[in-house]
Formats: C-alpha cells, structure tokens, sequence
C-alpha cells in the first residue's frame, strides 16, 4: 500500500541534508554514498549522482526526471543471477 499523500514521500534527513548540501556547491559535485534505499526520489535529486549500496558494494544511480517518486532502491539490485543449475549442455 503506497504512502498517504498528506505525508508526503519519505526521504531520510541525512541523505536530504547532504543532497541539499550538493547542490549548493557550485562545479562538479561528488556522488552521494549512501545506504538509505527506501528513500524517495524528489524533483531537487533530478541531476544528482547516488552510491547506493546493494549489500555487498555501492552502485552509482544517476537521477533522471523520469525517476521522480520511485525510490533509490528500485534501481540496484540486490541478487546476481549466475545460471540455473541443470541448464548447461554438455557435449
């Protein structure tokens, strides 16, 4: 069940604080690293750079416009798939 939109989307202070802290800066900001997947996408991200860690390294997510209301979560995955077991052919 999606979140009641009286409350808005959630996003965690932190990584808020530290997206809000990027665009300040003018020139080429850095990529946020963070572990916050269940965090929305809001407008002000659109153009902004996220490490986001898949529980074994970070993975870079570059926000796009069409993103927007998603969360970051959505856009690394978590399980590598490697190959069934019965599927090889042997000669």
């Amino acid at each position: 069940m999606p979140r009641s939109t009286k409350k808005g989307p959630f996003i965690d202070k932190h990584l808020f604080d530290k997206a809000m802290d990027a665009l300040s800066q003018e020139g080429a900001a850095k990529p946020i690293k963070t572990y916050s997947r269940r965090s929305c996408i809001i407008p002000e991200f659109v153009g902004l750079t996220f490490l986001v860690h898949n529980g074994k390294l970070f993975v870079p997510v570059y926000v796009r416009k069409q993103m927007i209301g998603m969360k970051l979560g959505d856009f690394v995955m978590t399980r590598t798939f490697r190959a069934h077991a019965g599927d090889k052919k042997t000669k």
